[in-house]
């Protein structure tokens, strides 16, 4: 299940609460009951390799053929 962070709006308090997709999203600081704001940061997704062309998904065979 995702971690989401959220931060209250009133005491700058940021929590992180494990929750299904499905689940809506929490309205309430669990410190003061104030209204909470949900948090979103950077994806962690790395891309390496030569690069994302549409020949790189060919097979070899087929790579060969078009360089000659």
């Amino acid at each position: 299940m995702p971690t989401y962070s959220y931060a209250c709006t009133a005491c700058d308090n940021a929590f992180d609460a494990v929750q299904s997709i499905h689940d809506s999203a929490l309205t309430e600081c669990p410190e003061c009951t104030a209204p909470v704001r949900k948090l979103f940061g950077s994806v962690g997704v790395t891309f390496k390799g030569s690069g994302f062309y549409r020949t790189d998904s060919r097979a070899e065979t087929t790579k060969a053929a078009s360089t000659s």
